[in-house]
Order: structure tokens, then C-alpha cells, then sequence
């Protein structure tokens, strides 16, 4: 793209219908040491549940500014209306943000409306892109930050988001990707690289958040290792137009256990 299609401080490129419909579910994030939801994350759906990939596949490369504007507004109006109290986390595409204060300005103008404070919206930078433009990134995450926003670099470990990113970029959340949370329980491997992760992030003053956690053991060998902030099917599957059910009783036995556990623990240490 040769420049931003900016006319009196928004991005006309972003502006304008699509040629078909979708809507959001929602999968929360929680945090086992509060035993609470403490964000939910808005996942692309068809109108009628349909997978992520059945409304992206229609996405075009003259559509991509439009899609990726338009999934911010929807996850905004659709979070507001179902009366969400946590904070939001919004998926976006670097390669879809030329400039990041004009391309923001609906976001902005939705937020307002709804009255959705900038300190509740997390910027998810998605794996499934390569970053053409490192720089480009860096200046959205830094502009991102002044608005009040908070970013997450998505799937780390996996695909694009690796390591060398952190050389650059400063997010405020890792999601650590499925592949390395998957067994973290028993496999000595996975369990050796979340412990250097753990200690990475401490030093770089970023919150990690375990994604795709699907069993008990790995949220409590997670939460006593201290990542504490999750995410998977274990607590809840995507909820299309919905938060979901009530999963409160859940988190209660979990900080327990992992408490109990984690006592345990340092005793025989």
C-alpha cells in the first residue's frame, strides 16, 4: 500500500460495507490466583456458528482494511450489549493498520458510544501473519499504548510470533501457544522451556496467559508454576453472541487445589 487513505483524521480505506455478514463469540480468560474471568476474547464467527475460517476465507486483499475495522466494532457493540465488566481482547492484523491513528478512529468512535474505556481493550497481534514491517508494528504497539490500549502478542511460540520478536516489540501479554502447554504436566521438555518463558516475561514486565489449556492437570501444573492467567476448552469453548456459562464454582476449586498443591510443594522443598 503507496499511503493511508487518511481524509480529516480517519482511514476511508477502513470505512464501508462488506459483502457478507458474521458476528463473535466469546471465550473468557481467567485468572486462577483471583478465581475470576478477568477478560474474554472475541473470536470470529459465522452468522450461524459457522467456523473462523468460513468467514475469512471471503476476505479479500481490497477487503482486509474493511474486515479488520469492522471485527473491532462488532466485538466492541456485541461486548458492551451483553453487559461484559472484564476487559476485551480483539484479534487484529499488523498488515491491516497502515497508520495507526487514523486507522484506529472508529474503534475510537465506537467506544465512545458504548461508553468501552480504552484500559479495557487488549490488541491481540495474530500469529497467522507474517510481520512485513517490524517497525511498523513497534510504532502500532507504541501508539496502541498512548491511547490507553494494552497488546498481546498471540500464539508465542508458534508460527511468527517466536522469540526474536522480543527483541523489538513490547507487548504487555504473551499467549503462550497450545503446543507448548499440551502435556506441560508430565512433559519434562514443555515444563523446562514455560519455566524459562516464566522468567523471560519477569524480566520483560509482561503478563503471560496460557492458551488452549484442555485438562486439569495442565491448569494446575500452570497455575502452581505461576502462570496464572489461562485459557481453553478446559473453562469454556467459545459462546457464539454469548459470555457463556456461569463458571465461577469452577475457578474456586481450581485456586484451592492449586494452592493446596503449591503448598505442597515448597513443604517437600
Amino acid at each position: 500500500m503507496s499511503q493511508c487513505a487518511r481524509v480529516n483524521g480517519s482511514c476511508k480505506r477502513c470505512e464501508g460495507e462488506l459483502p457478507f455478514k458474521f458476528t463473535m463469540a466469546f471465550q473468557p480468560i481467567v485468572d486462577l490466583s483471583l478465581a475470576q474471568i478477568v477478560a474474554y476474547e472475541a473470536l470470529v464467527r459465522g452468522v450461524q456458528g459457522e467456523s473462523a475460517w468460513s468467514v475469512i476465507s471471503q476476505v479479500t486483499d481490497d477487503l482486509l482494511y474493511r474486515f479488520d475495522q469492522a471485527c473491532r466494532v462488532k466485538a466492541i457493540e456485541m461486548a458492551s450489549a451483553l453487559g461484559m465488566q472484564t476487559d476485551l481482547s480483539i484479534n487484529f492484523l499488523p498488515n491491516a493498520v497502515y497508520e495507526p491513528e487514523a486507522c484506529i478512529q472508529a474503534t475510537l468512535d465506537v467506544s465512545r458510544r458504548v461508553g468501552w474505556p480504552a484500559s479495557r481493550l487488549i490488541f491481540e497481534i495474530t500469529e497467522t501473519e507474517r510481520v512485513r514491517d517490524r517497525q511498523h508494528l513497534c510504532n502500532i504497539i507504541d501508539a496502541y499504548r498512548s491511547m490507553g490500549f494494552k497488546t498481546a502478542l498471540d500464539d508465542f511460540g508458534n508460527g511468527y510470533a517466536n522469540l526474536d520478536l522480543l527483541t523489538d516489540l513490547t507487548p504487555d501479554k504473551l499467549k503462550i501457544d497450545r503446543e507448548l502447554v499440551m502435556n506441560c504436566d508430565s512433559d519434562l521438555r514443555r515444563q523446562a522451556i514455560l519455566n524459562a518463558i516464566i522468567l523471560l516475561a519477569h524480566e520483560l514486565n509482561t503478563t503471560l496467559i496460557a492458551e488452549g489449556v484442555e485438562t486439569r492437570a495442565e491448569v494446575l501444573w500452570l497455575a502452581r508454576a505461576g502462570i496464572v492467567r489461562q485459557q481453553g476448552f478446559y473453562f469454556a469453548r467459545p459462546a457464539v453472541n454469548s459470555l457463556g456459562d456461569d463458571i465461577d464454582l469452577l475457578l474456586a476449586e481450581l485456586k484451592t487445589e492449586a494452592q493446596a498443591g503449591l503448598g505442597a510443594v515448597n513443604e517437600r522443598s
